[in-house]
């Protein structure tokens, strides 16, 4: 991806996205004028990635706002079009906050919820990647999971920028990415990034990522977030959870990556966070076609919740947190802050 075209944007009256459905095969542009068509675009993954759900969020009140919608009723219908993700309610809140000064300051309040963004993703990526090259020897070599760069976010990444920052720095060995199951977004989307900028990388199905912490392939694991408890519990895209067991057991740094607006300080544990529960089809059938005996059933939940002794540490672009210390994210200022 070009670095001059952001995974989502705003476009005279418009949201223009990268398309992620078509990934690898086909690089598109897809515009969008109304609501209806974003909550349709977010539902099916034409975008994804918690920052850019915020993002999408943001610019998705001020549509409204500036094509005359119902405002609440297209600020309800983004916020529930995936609950996971902490952001997209979070970018949502941002603008309608804004109301008072009408379409007009909805739009610059969406317009700077963007900006922020891609400050954001430079500070996650900088910080992220001193926060590994503290605790890892270069080159460092790194499992992730699902797609946590550019496509995930605006234009940097969290998880994914960190480890291009890395490379940049020639600090960088190879790259494990998992395949993410079951709509491939290590596959089709972080493997497409990693090509694209040159980084040395393999794939793996799912179910080898603890096979390949156990031969000493990797050094670190590194993943983003869709939502962080106060307690320092982690949602993220299923399998997460499992990658997290196999790291504890083999004494390798499990650490998070995102942005200050993943935390939901009101949430206590992972029990709090609701869990989107997808199309069994997804995982029944691909390219469809039915892969599984008719009358089999399938439980298809989107992420997964990683409890906070698990998380070496959560890095955002404020602070670095320690959950498996105790160290909790209810607070603005707790963890290690920033330093120049």
């Amino acid at each position: 991806m070009s670095s001059a075209v952001r995974t989502i944007d705003w476009d005279g009256g418009g949201v223009v996205l990268v398309d992620q459905t078509l990934l690898p095969d086909r690089f598109a542009l897809l515009r969008i004028g109304d609501t209806a068509g974003l909550c349709d675009a977010i539902r099916r993954l034409a975008v994804r990635g918690a920052p850019a759900l915020g993002v999408a969020g943001a610019l998705g009140v001020a549509l409204a706002a500036v094509h005359g919608e119902d405002v609440d009723a297209a600020a309800a219908a983004l916020a529930g079009a995936r609950p996971t993700a902490v952001n997209l309610a979070w970018g949502v809140r941002r603008v309608l906050a804004a109301r008072e000064g009408g379409a007009e300051a909805m739009l610059r309040e969406a317009l700077a919820v963007r900006d922020e963004e891609i400050a954001v993703e430079r500070e996650l990526a900088r910080r992220g990647a001193d926060l590994v090259l503290s605790l890892c020897d270069p080159p460092v070599r790194v499992l992730t999971h699902c797609n946590t760069g550019a496509l995930a976010c605006v234009e940097s990444g969290t998880a994914l920028g960190a480890v291009v920052e890395m490379h940049n720095r020639g600090a960088l060995g190879h790259v494990v990415a998992c395949e993410t199951r079951p709509l491939l977004q290590g596959a089709r989307l972080t493997a497409w990034e990693l090509g694209r900028r040159g980084i040395e990388h393999s794939l793996v199905v799912d179910g080898a990522a603890a096979w390949v912490m156990h031969t000493g392939r990797v050094d670190a694991v590194l993943v983003g977030a869709d939502r962080i408890t106060a307690a320092g519990d982690v949602a993220n895209k299923v399998g997460t959870l499992s990658h997290a067991i196999a790291a504890a057991h083999h004494g390798l740094p499990f650490v998070v990556v995102a942005p200050e607006s993943t935390v939901d300080a009101a949430a206590e544990t992972g029990d709090e966070i609701p869990i989107e529960e997808r199309d069994a089809g997804e995982v029944l059938g691909w390219g469809g076609r039915r892969v599984a005996p008719e009358g089999t059933a399938a439980f298809n939940p989107a992420f997964d919740v990683t409890p906070a002794a698990l998380v070496t540490a959560v890095v955002t672009e404020r602070r670095v947190v320690r959950p498996s210390r105790g160290e909790r994210l209810d607070a603005a200022g707790a963890g290690e802050p920033h330093r120049p």
